[in-house]
């Protein structure tokens, strides 16, 4: 899941009679920090010291690199241990930025996609900056930050950068949509597999019915033949406040399931979504959760279900 928090609003939906038929304007893609960064990155070749990361690059930096250094631990120490320890994802990353005047033109579509299916939507700018190496990204109410070299690298997600971009993008957005509370402090009883998982499931569910497919594809290929016995697990453990099992544990270099409540999530809302008789209503609901035992039982979710696979089946 990606995090974030301010700056001007992104994108102006005009959503009075007068003016319903508008075509709304492209997302603001911001790129400053980056460009300071590489500004840096190729005068001191690829190898600039703590001092300069600090002066050049976050000292100068925007509100939102400010925002995600903050909440994120991205200090120019941190950013210069993950340069020394993994040169190549910084060199990497130079190549993802060719790929954003085609993720801007689609997310253009994916926007005006969500003004249509939610009118109460929020478009505010997505920030592009470079950070630790994770997260990937951070959603929060005035904005969304993306970590380029994050993204850049997060192959295992999509292999298709810019089908990443433009998905993980989407899932953020759902992110800032959701009315409830989507970050906990460790030990929070809120905090049940049920819940966590329907946040998560709920953005992805988002990104396919905005940008047509989820932010992270793979997740479905690695749980092929396998839905009835994985979900009846996840069924015993939707009270549980013990997430390690289900969600937030990739593990690089392997090819163990990882993230699962993220998939099992995206399911029922995509179920809760299908059996509803009005669809606006059915998204209201998924973005302004408030009773994850209540909206399960409404879904018809069932462990093992047959259900669209993602990408298909919400036209």
């Amino acid at each position: 899941m990606l995090r974030l928090r301010h700056f001007a609003p992104l994108v102006v939906f005009c959503l009075v009679p007068v003016c319903a038929q508008a075509a709304p304007p492209g997302p603001q893609i911001l790129t400053e920090d980056v460009t300071r960064f590489y500004a840096m990155y190729d005068a001191t070749a690829g190898k600039p010291t703590v001092e300069q990361i600090e002066q050049d690059y976050l000292a100068r930096g925007t509100p939102s690199l400010h925002e995600f250094a903050k909440l994120r631990r991205v200090t120019a120490q941190s950013i210069a241990d993950r340069m020394a320890r993994d040169p190549a994802i910084y060199a990497n990353a130079k190549q993802c930025m060719t790929t954003l005047p085609a993720v801007e033109k689609r997310l253009t579509a994916a926007f005006a996609r969500l003004a249509q299916v939610y009118p109460e939507a929020k478009f505010p700018p997505v920030a592009i900056v470079v950070g630790r190496g994770k997260p990937v990204g951070m959603a929060y109410p005035g904005g969304l930050t993306i970590g380029l070299e994050a993204l850049c690298a997060a192959d295992f997600m999509n292999p298709d950068i810019e089908d990443r971009f433009v998905h993980v993008i989407a899932h953020e957005y759902g992110h800032i949509q959701q009315t409830g509370a989507t970050d906990f402090e460790d030990g929070d009883p809120r905090a049940t597999v049920l819940r966590v998982s329907l946040i998560e499931g709920g953005a992805e569910f988002i990104s396919e019915l905005i940008s047509g497919n989820v932010g992270n594809p793979g997740l479905a290929d690695r749980v092929r033949g396998h839905e009835r016995e994985i979900e009846t697990r996840f069924a015993r453990d939707i009270d549980s406040t013990d997430l390690t099992p289900w969600l937030y544990n990739y593990q690089a270099g392997t090819d163990a399931p990882y993230d699962q409540g993220y998939w099992i999530g995206y399911r029922i809302a995509k179920s809760y979504y299908l059996q509803a008789k009005e669809r606006g209503a059915a998204v209201r609901d998924i973005l302004q959760l408030d009773d994850p035992k209540a909206f399960l039982a409404k879904s018809g979710w069932t462990p093992g279900m047959t259900l669209p696979p993602p990408g298909e089946g919400i036209d």
